[in-house]
């Protein structure tokens, strides 16, 4: 009876030895029933069996996102392949286009801005622009999508720049109004400048150089002076007036008449007074005064000035 119980024990040491290392290659490809305690084996491991949550594959990581540093840099060495001469001084990453590519918003220091589109050439509108077609648009209808704006701080302020232009186009008065009245025949802009004292102009640059056009010679031309009132174009002419003999005209409107080879004609209506026609130089100092009632034959005569009724002729045979 004892070696009977001897030899179970040892059948049952040995069974247990053999089933151990078993187990452990099992491990890996077999799972347990908890309640039947049989073993099924484990699903094999693939790489389409790698997933996340909800069966879902596994998301690529998304790059990381460029830093202001880089943003710059990218901005300056595209407009750097512009012909603006605009130094970066701030870059802003818009996006990207339906084409693939790259807009940016940069500020140019103390010029101003730009909206820059990574095509091949680089392609920058100026913030100016972008601002004056969106008034324009919103003038002719509120609710007109006026398109993308420039929105850095240093970019915003419009009239800062303009009242620049005036400065640099050596506009000789204190300016109070400036806009953008849009791009002339040869392509140039050009602005309307209103002075706070006195009649405004018209400016442009071309070639790297401004030139200034005085309202007087606007509305002589047919054009318009918004920021310019009738009293100060006549104040004008009364400035070219000082020092001639019609100095004590006190005048009350004015227009500029033509230019010829002797110079720019002017009229000017006195107060009180009979009107003149005034010939200046390239300088614009008075070669000659010519009274409105003996300056018939000088451009047609005054217009602004009402002619003195002409004498009636006498009775023929000095008979009444």
């Amino acid at each position: 009876m004892k070696s009977r119980l001897l030899a179970a024990v040892a059948a049952l040491l040995f069974s247990a030895a053999v089933a151990a290392p078993a187990l452990a290659q099992d491990a890996g490809t077999h799972s347990t029933d908890t309640q039947s305690g049989v073993r099924a084996p484990a699903q094999a491991v693939t790489p389409s069996r790698i997933r996340g949550r909800n069966n879902e594959p596994r998301r690529e990581r998304a790059p990381a996102a460029p830093t202001a540093e880089q943003i710059l840099a990218a901005a300056q060495e595209q407009m750097a392949l512009t012909t603006t001469g605009c130094q970066v001084s701030e870059a802003k990453l818009l996006g990207k286009t339906a084409t693939g590519t790259t807009v940016y918003e940069v500020a140019c220091g103390a010029a101003p801005g730009y909206m820059l589109e990574t095509k091949t050439p680089p392609e920058a509108s100026s913030c100016l622009i972008l601002a004056h077609t969106a008034e324009q648009r919103r003038a002719a209808d509120p609710a007109a999508d006026v398109g993308p704006q420039c929105t850095i701080a240093a970019n915003t302020d419009t009239q800062k720049f303009l009242r620049d232009y005036a400065k640099q186009a050596s506009v000789p008065c204190t300016v109070d109004q400036a806009k953008i009245l849009g791009q002339s025949g040869d392509g140039a802009i050009v602005y309307e400048i209103g002075c706070s004292d006195a009649a405004g102009y018209w400016i442009k640059q071309e070639a790297g150089a401004w030139t200034k056009t005085p309202c007087i010679q606007v509305l002589a031309e047919n054009g318009k002076c918004d920021f310019t009132t009738t009293a100060e174009n006549a104040g004008y002419v009364k400035t070219l007036l000082a020092g001639s003999a019609a100095a004590p005209c006190n005048v009350t409107e004015a227009r500029l008449m033509g230019r010829n080879a002797n110079g720019v004609f002017y009229e000017a209506k006195c107060e009180g007074a009979d009107g003149v026609i005034a010939r200046v130089n390239a300088e614009n100092v008075v070669q000659q005064i010519y009274p409105c009632a003996t300056a018939q034959q000088i451009g047609g005569g005054c217009k602004l000035t009402t002619a003195p009724a002409a004498a009636a002729p006498a009775p023929a045979g000095g008979r009444s």
